[in-house]
């Protein structure tokens, strides 16, 4: 009888002990379901990898099933775009919760991207190396229609005046991006008039918005007035870019920052306000080159960041032995960031000097193009990728009736070319062939 007892108490025991380990697993399971998001970005307009949880911050294990694996796999790998025309395809994506032998489950409905719309030619945004030196840094554009042979628009003048728009009466750098809309317009350039002021002076960037590459609204961003806290020994902000954040739904403004007392070169950042006039938080650190670095691009394919910029490599004694186009990566514009050291230019470690990457996709292509300026030679040139990793080693050159500095390049269609076209002229044959009859 007393044995009986014994295992009557054990198996009570157990079962207060199971009852209770449900309790807190039905607890843990219940609050991670509650916790697990994706963000709007990704769920309105997904053209990027899903970045999804498997672990839950109670310690739920979280696994994925996709309602469409033909566009989304389990693992939120997207494989394809839906059509161009027609509805968008939506795929239901739904998490299984467990914690112990307690399972939730949590579905989201998933917009897939369009392909992109057909592009008949390409601009390109700049500011001008020759000609009238207090007349180069102002924004200018041209228009190709391979991507290699590049005409001037307006004669190759300025299209906005530099006083109109900035604090110092100049601006290098100009970055142009296309909206997640496919129909706004956003363009960043450093405030600076060296022909004027010197290198010393650059108290901050620019920031420009528009819905047809004519007409722009701009917003002032000087950061030792609108951020004395942090930026008030600002020396440098320079070249800044910007480019859509799907985890937070708004578009992030990067830049390099140099203070008065410090050589590093650190990249910061900051998300815009929705009418891309001002800065919506006091911009952060983002990442450091072991080196240091300038001239930031970021360019997403396949589930990585890829972060071009000039990079160098010092000695012992910090002295710069090498310089040229670098990269890192990160799966996340967040980071961490992953250097790669490796020169993407055959100029490393040469007397050619080169900054300035720009990366851009070809028109209706699955081919990348990396742009350097050889400021010191005078030339534009180019190499190739299909995968952003490894580059076509012998650099091709631009023709081109104008002298471009620091400048960034988008697909543009036949409309958008006659819009460009009847505003300033310039736009090269080849391009009005593909717009004639285009109202």
């Amino acid at each position: 009888m007393k044995k009986l007892t014994v295992i009557f108490s054990l198996a009570i025991g157990l079962s207060i002990i199971s009852c209770e380990s449900n309790g807190v697993d039905k607890q843990n399971a219940v609050s991670d379901a509650a916790d697990l998001v994706i963000p709007d970005g990704y769920i309105k307009n997904l053209k990027w990898n899903l970045i999804l949880d498997s672990v839950g911050s109670n310690g739920s294990a979280i696994t994925w099933s996709s309602g469409n694996t033909q566009y989304l796999t389990d693992d939120g790998v997207l494989l394809k775009l839906s059509p161009r025309d027609g509805k968008q395809v939506e795929v239901t994506m739904t998490a299984t919760i467990q914690a112990g032998n307690v399972k939730k489950k949590k579905s989201f409905d998933i917009t897939i991207a369009r392909e992109e719309p057909h592009y008949d030619a390409y601009l390109f945004a700049y500011f001008e190396g020759g000609g009238e030196r207090m007349e180069q840094e102002q924004l200018r554009y041209a228009v190709s229609a391979d991507a290699v042979n590049w005409y001037a628009l307006n004669d190759n003048k300025p299209i906005i005046a530099s006083g109109d728009i900035s604090s110092t009466g100049g601006i290098r750098d100009p970055h142009i991006l296309r909206g997640e809309d496919e129909n706004t317009f956003y363009m960043v350039a450093t405030d600076m008039f060296t022909r004027k002021d010197g290198w010393a002076t650059n108290p901050g960037i620019v920031l420009m918005k528009s819905n047809d590459m004519v007409n722009w609204t701009h917003g002032i961003i000087d950061f030792a007035k609108d951020y004395p806290e942090k930026f008030e020994n600002v020396q440098w902000v320079w070249a800044p870019q910007t480019i859509y954040d799907p985890s937070e739904g708004k578009y992030l403004v990067y830049f390099t920052i140099k203070y008065k007392d410090d050589s590093n070169l650190d990249f910061y950042c900051a998300y815009a306000n929705e009418h891309f006039d001002a800065l919506v938080n006091e911009p952060v650190f983002m990442f450091r080159a072991k080196y240091g670095a300038i001239d930031g691009d970021i360019i997403y394919k396949d589930g990585i960041y890829h972060f071009f910029y000039k990079g160098n490599t010092k000695d012992e004694e910090g002295t710069e032995v090498n310089n040229g186009i670098q990269q890192a990566f990160g799966k996340s514009l967040q980071g961490p960031w992953t250097e790669d050291f490796k020169y993407l230019d055959p100029y490393a470690g040469t007397r050619t000097n080169v900054e300035v990457s720009s990366v851009f996709k070809l028109n209706n292509s699955d081919t990348y193009i990396l742009m350097y300026d050889l400021y010191s030679s005078g030339r534009y040139e180019f190499q190739r990728s299909s995968d952003l990793y490894e580059f076509t080693r012998i650099p091709e050159s631009f023709t081109k009736n104008f002298h471009p500095r620091h400048g960034s390049v988008i697909g543009i269609t036949a409309v958008e070319a006659k819009r460009l076209n009847d505003k300033w002229g310039g736009v090269p044959i080849e391009v009005m062939s593909a717009i004639e009859g285009v109202k």
